[in-house]
């Protein structure tokens, strides 16, 4: 659509909290006309860090807006590293083809230099936009539509010795949140929460439940201490033949393999139901190990986190590395020219270092792939099979694509 607006250019400017409700009606607007309840708004509104949001307004209309919350990310090794969490990013279909959008991530990137957070991170409604600003997919997500009478289950030992409970989601939110931050350094990817930011996982509009139960939860515990939850809903169904329902799992966190098994079992085991829809979960999650027979889940694989180096250097320093690694990347990136140039990487599972050098490059590939290759979930060897790695020394893609591997796989626990 073309813009036949002749007025002033847009003003871009910090985000004010009066401000605030014109920018998120612009935001549920440009993505389709969402509504939302009055707790999710006020929710939402509660978490937003006003320094860090911008938005432009033609008149006293919004028309843009971009923010970037504070978080930490946990990196291979188990460093926990600030990262700007790139949110609430639309531009209203009357402006566009303006350049307020290329505005926006210019001014955001610059803020976030200046901060000193060396990684942006965001979730994609259409990847191919941010992938011009330097944004690469870096973690993958398993969805899965589980026949639970067809697909069986087989737990280890010690599952029995896992005690379950109902309890109120809100009730048991704190021991919950505290299983979730036990897990934060073990997997790259995964969020360390800010006070606040459990509150969405057992935020319940009616709205939006699609016919299923309010939310539920079940806590696992072994000797009075918990070890793992499940959030779900339930959707009842009768069919020709009896019961149909289906499971809905929201989140499950476990502490060792017996809590996990304990808590899949209980959810393919649930009275009047058939199916469990899950979504969201790591690519490595435990459960496709237990089922007896993973062709009745139909797994399905979806990009998850992006990831833009804002410093090369810092962020490549900020991880440690599988096997020992001495490279040389010549990184391209027209968007962030201070990161442009070669960089000597040498590092191992102790630590790491990142330096700009003149020596030759040994492998080349621009900002977006390294962001992909960053977590460790996406391998070096694969960019170069697609054209987008180029090896110039041989053996270096060999080299740095296995000390930049990660086990487990990289995950994104939740959008923001």
């Amino acid at each position: 659509m073309v813009d036949d607006h002749m007025g002033p250019e847009p003003e871009l400017r910090s985000l004010r909290p009066d401000e605030w409700d014109g920018a998120y009606g612009n935001l549920l607007r440009a993505f389709g006309g969402l509504t939302e309840a009055d707790e999710e708004r006020q929710l939402w509104r509660s978490l937003t860090e006003f320094g860090r949001f911008l938005a432009a307004w033609d008149g006293d209309r919004c028309v843009a807006s971009g923010g970037a919350f504070s978080f930490r990310l946990t990196v291979p090794g188990g460093a926990s590293v600030p990262a700007a969490g790139v949110t609430m990013v639309s531009v209203a279909a009357t402006h566009r083809r303006r350049g307020l959008l290329t505005s926006m991530m210019r001014r955001q990137l610059d803020d976030i230099r200046s901060w000193g957070e060396p990684l942006a991170v965001l979730t994609a409604s259409e990847p191919a936009i941010y992938g011009r600003f330097g944004y690469g997919a870096a973690t993958f997500q398993l969805d899965a539509e589980i026949d639970t009478v067809r697909a069986g289950l087989t737990v280890p030992d010690g599952t029995d010795d896992v005690r379950l409970r109902y309890a109120d989601p809100a009730e048991v939110l704190d021991v919950c949140e505290a299983v979730y931050a036990q897990l934060v350094p073990g997997r790259p990817g995964m969020l360390a929460r800010r006070p606040g930011w459990e509150k969405p996982g057992v935020l319940d509009p009616e709205s939006r439940r699609g016919g299923a139960s309010p939310l539920q939860c079940v806590v696992a515990e072994r000797d009075g201490a918990t070890v793992g939850y499940a959030r779900f809903r339930v959707k009842p169904h009768w069919g020709p033949g009896g019961h149909d329902g289906e499971v809905a799992l929201n989140a499950l966190d476990a502490l060792d393999p017996a809590a996990a098994a304990a808590l899949w079992r209980f959810l393919f085991d649930l009275d009047l139901t058939s199916s469990l829809r899950v979504r969201g979960r790591p690519v490595d999650d435990a459960w496709q190990y237990l089922v007896r027979d993973v062709r009745r889940c139909r797994p399905a694989l979806r990009d998850a986190l992006y990831l833009r180096p804002v410093e090369v250097g810092a962020a490549l320093a900020a991880r440690t590395y599988r096997t020992p690694v001495d490279v040389v990347l010549e990184v391209e990136d027209a968007f962030c020219p201070w990161n442009g140039g070669r960089w000597r990487l040498s590092g191992d599972a102790k630590g790491a270092v990142c330096e700009p050098t003149r020596d030759a490059a040994d492998l080349a590939l621009s900002v977006r792939e390294l962001g992909a290759a960053y977590l460790g979930g996406v391998s070096l060897t694969a960019l170069a099979a697609a054209g987008r790695v180029r090896e110039l020394r041989g053996g270096a893609l060999a080299e740095a694509s296995a000390a930049f591997g990660s086990d487990p796989a990289p995950w994104l626990p939740h959008g923001f």
